[in-house]
């Protein structure tokens, strides 16, 4: 909560003014960033945890950046160093990649990889290439420090492409391919971000108010996600074929039968098939009539087929899937749903679902 002065550029940035959600500020004065300042740099961060050790410390990763982080994927350059690939949950935000500057081989220790390292932020051109433009104090005249805590500023300052609120990001198990979920942004081509970037109808966001988001997918070069320089392309604009017939409709892998919108999380199983969530609009009306409740589908990352899997319950998002460690079980997150239990017994809450086949077979 601010209060008693303007917002500063850095909080306008990050979203930090007027009461929270939870007022928390009300009961402990920690959270009144009037008298502290400095509380929500303590937030935004990427924390490791040791599920097998209840004893251990978590881990805040600082080198990895300071946003509304979605997931971190983590993958391997061809020289043995470790690349985590990040979206930055905002209207108008960017995806940026972590380097470390160590290489790690089975069996090494870990220590330091997430810790010493450079943080890149995309750059995506018109003509389907792109770069990763490095966030140092020499392109940005920021120190480092500065550079971490406020990573989005840092973007800004390397004129980085603003993106449809990049949220999960998954990569093909098999090859160097990565897929960035660009869930929606109303803003698109209407306003610029928080910190007063552009937002042009233009490359991997091509829809002004988008409603609906869209999958971008790159390859680095020499299929090496070391690489500085990238190609890329759209996986999927999710649309509605049935209310409109231009770019709204979406791409051509979208059809009445698979329709959805506000891709969120992804996550690709060990066969290379990539498996889609949803959080958006479930009224059924309007724009996004005939799309029903949020969904998980599966696409096929070679032909472009899309599927829808399951529904949720109307208000759930469906969030965060894993599978057992014989691929036999799939777990889905099932978010915040709406209205009462059929029974009515009381609100509904949030639950993780498990899915298998009849007779045991792998499901991914």
């Amino acid at each position: 909560m601010v209060t008693e002065r303007e917002q500063t550029v850095a909080e306008k940035r990050y979203g930090i003014g007027g009461e929270s959600n939870y007022l928390y500020e009300k009961f402990d004065p920690r959270f009144d960033i009037s008298t502290e300042p400095n509380e929500p740099h303590r937030h935004g961060w990427v924390t490791e945890i040791n599920p097998a050790d209840p004893t251990s410390t978590p881990v805040k990763h600082t080198a990895l950046g300071r946003f509304k982080h979605e997931n971190a994927e983590r993958v391997q350059a061809a020289d043995g160093r470790i690349v985590v690939y990040m979206g930055d949950d905002e209207r108008g935000e960017f995806i940026y990649k972590y380097v470390s500057n160590g290489t790690w081989a089975e069996g090494q220790p870990t220590d330091g990889l997430l810790s010493d390292g450079t943080l890149y932020v995309a750059k995506f051109n018109t003509d389907q290439t792109g770069q990763w433009l490095a966030l140092t104090p020499e392109t940005t005249g920021m120190s480092l420090e500065e550079i971490l805590v406020f990573s989005r500023m840092a973007g800004s300052k390397v004129d980085a492409t603003t993106m449809d609120r990049p949220e999960w990001i998954a990569c093909h198990p098999a090859r160097a391919e990565a897929y960035c979920a660009l869930t929606n942004n109303s803003r698109r081509g209407v306003k610029p971000n928080a910190g007063g970037d552009a937002t042009p109808v233009e490359g991997p966001n091509p829809r002004e108010a988008n409603e609906y988001g869209q999958i971008v997918r790159w390859r680095p070069q020499g299929g090496d996600h070391g690489a500085m320089g990238f190609e890329w392309d759209l996986y999927v604009m999710a649309g509605n074929p049935t209310v409109h017939s231009d770019a709204y409709a979406g791409s051509p892998n979208i059809n009445a039968g698979n329709m959805f919108n506000s891709p969120d999380g992804m996550a690709f199983d060990s066969t290379g098939y990539l498996w889609i969530q949803t959080d958006g609009e479930d009224s059924n009306e309007g724009d996004f009539a005939g799309q029903g409740n949020n969904q998980m589908l599966v696409g096929n990352a070679d032909t472009g087929e899309i599927a829808r899997f399951l529904t949720a319950p109307n208000g759930a998002e469906v969030t965060g899937l894993c599978w057992s460690a014989d691929r036999k079980v799939a777990f889905v997150g099932i978010q915040h749903p709406g209205g009462s239990w059929p029974d009515g017994a009381g609100k509904p809450r949030s639950s993780v679902i498990a899915v298998w086949r009849e007779g045991g077979a792998m499901i991914g």
